[in-house]
């Protein structure tokens, strides 16, 4: 059960309990006490509690009540008629919670049963724009101020650091859930899944031993025809501009005509790429990791696909992460970090780890048993500061080709 009042502290409920109970009883023992078979009435203060904000609303109500006390130093007990003044809140207007403007970069069936458990839970209207995590930040670059978004939802850290002028410096109880690697230099957005670079393979031709060490193998005149890649998905260009940090953009240009030039086969997306290696149209695609699981998930261990790390590491083993971040001109603030604290929450997390097989990024949140754990991949030292560069990979991917 998430704590409602911990995620949205701005507009949760406030209880203030303020008086003191007080009980005054006069002992038989002591003088000026009640002749026997007789009980004076006992005033009772009690609690008051209002609700904030909101209009305070409340009756008095006397209520008799019977209250059995037990006496000082005797062995008995005698009933004390006692009078009671409750304060009692009526029912009043609940507040609007608002509304909410997400333009996400993540596709709607991966994201879209946790944005409705957040709209459930706290009654925001939230609206959603699903688009490429790199026509949106084009999308925000081009409405600038007059962008309705409040949030910004992104795939990878390439299309967050594109309009990162745009975006406001997140609270520090937000960023402080995540560990250092994964936040923003500015910290005006942080990480919300980790996903890592793989080469998926059909089973029913090859084992993992036949894989190349490294992505440079795959350029290789044997695996002509054979390997599949898809140059328009922000994951794959975030990759790219991992290569173009870790390999300098002579040999990143060099490998990507090598490929294209290898007969690489193109798709739009990550998961065409799974299904055409399990059904042997290619022999290995190259995806971000969870994808896979999915069609085990729905097809069981029998679908003839799996994952494999790089064992050379290098850019093509980088763990990247999907993020958020807020508009500075967000109309609804409060909702905006209410949300990011919700995908931070271990409801959020768990969701994640458990339904789409990504990396969770808060402690106490374990990733499913089927991942390889993150210390056993080789990944390179990039930095998600280094992975910025989006505008530069997409007119290297124009100049060699692989972008029309």
């Amino acid at each position: 059960m998430v704590n409602q009042l911990n995620l949205f502290p701005s507009v949760g409920v406030r209880l203030l309990m303020a008086g003191i109970v007080l009980l005054a009883l006069t002992a038989i023992s002591c003088g000026g006490a009640a002749p026997a078979g007789q009980a004076e009435p006992v005033t009772v203060e009690v609690t008051r509690i209002v609700e904030q904000p909101g209009p305070e609303v409340t009756r008095e109500v006397e209520v008799e009540v019977t209250r059995i006390v037990e006496q000082p130093g005797a062995e008995v007990t005698r009933e004390v008629p006692v009078e009671v003044t409750r304060v009692v809140r009526e029912s009043a207007p609940a507040d609007d919670p608002g509304k909410l403007i997400i333009y996400s970069g993540r596709s709607e069936s991966l994201v879209d049963p946790i944005i409705q458990q957040f709209k459930g839970a706290t009654g925001i209207d939230v609206q959603v724009k699903y688009a490429g995590t790199a026509a949106l930040a084009a999308t925000l670059l081009e409405e600038g101020e007059n962008s309705p978004a409040d949030v910004f939802y992104a795939q990878d850290p390439g299309g967050l650091a594109a309009v990162s002028e745009m975006m406001t410096e997140l609270p520090d109880d937000i960023i402080e859930l995540t560990p250092e690697w994964v936040r923003s230099g500015q910290g005006r957005w942080v990480g919300i899944t980790g996903r890592a670079r793989v080469v998926v393979y059909g089973t029913d031709n090859l084992t993992e031993a036949d894989l190349p060490d490294d992505l440079w193998g795959f350029a290789e005149p044997e695996w002509k025809g054979r390997v599949g890649w898809a140059p328009t998905n922000g994951s794959f260009q975030a990759m790219v501009t991992a290569l173009r940090v870790g390999w300098g953009e002579e040999r990143t240009e060099e490998w990507l005509r090598a490929m294209i030039d290898n007969d690489v086969q193109i798709y739009p997306k990550n998961t065409p790429q799974v299904a055409a290696a399990a059904a042997g149209e290619i022999d290995v695609g190259l995806v971000n990791h969870y994808y896979l699981y999915r069609f085990l998930a729905e097809e069981g261990e029998d679908f003839p696909a799996r994952n494999a790390h790089l064992r050379g590491g290098g850019p093509g083993a980088i763990v990247m992460v999907s993020g958020a971040g807020i508009l500075e001109t967000a109309d609804n603030p409060e909702n905006a970090e209410a949300f990011i604290r919700f995908l931070l929450s271990a409801v959020g997390q768990q969701y994640f780890a458990g339904q789409t097989f990504e990396y969770p990024m808060v402690e106490g949140v374990r990733p499913s048993v089927l991942l390889t754990p993150l210390g056993e991949i080789e990944q390179p030292y990039i930095t998600l500061a280094d992975l910025s560069d989006l505008a530069g990979t997409q007119a290297l991917l124009q100049k060699t080709g692989a972008l029309p």
